[in-house]
């Protein structure tokens, strides 16, 4: 019988930092040791030598990591299309809207909150938290996995 996986809150803002600035996170589900490794995926010309040894232990023992998952296209969105709800400044509400509604929308978000110094606090907190929520959800799905037996 696997144990459910139980993380402090520090570990999980850790993991969720990770994921949010690219990382591949796998937590060792004996020791709960945590390896990011580097999305080589979407860093093509970063150097593999660093990550080696972490992505050996992985590989080799793939069955005591569980891996984290990162938010896709769609689930960002959605971050950004909630954010955008929280805005209480209407004309900054609307040029994110029609930001979002355009071609390109990650580029024009990012562009409109970079140049928005309360908000784009705001912005990096709630995003923050929405990927605290994601890891929890991850764990909530491993753990009622193990208890049901799937």
């Amino acid at each position: 019988m696997v144990n459910k996986m139980e993380l402090t809150e520090e570990q999980i803002k850790y993991i969720a930092e990770e994921l949010e600035t690219g990382f591949n996170v796998y937590l060792n589900i004996e020791t709960k040791e945590i390896k990011s490794i580097i999305d080589f995926d979407n860093n093509i010309y970063a150097d593999t030598e660093a990550w080696e040894e972490d992505i050996k232990e992985v590989e080799e023992n793939y069955d005591k990591y569980f891996g984290f998952e990162k938010m896709d296209s769609k689930e960002s969105f959605q971050v950004m299309e909630e954010f955008v709800e929280t805005v209480e400044d209407g004309k900054l509400k609307e040029k994110l809207e029609l930001g979002l509604s355009l071609s390109k929308p990650f580029r024009n978000f990012k562009d409109i909150i970079d140049n928005e110094n309360e908000y784009r606090k705001k912005w990096f907190a709630f995003k923050s938290a929405k990927y605290i929520e994601f890891v929890k959800e991850q764990l909530d799905r491993y753990n009622n996995n193990i208890s049901s037996g799937t």
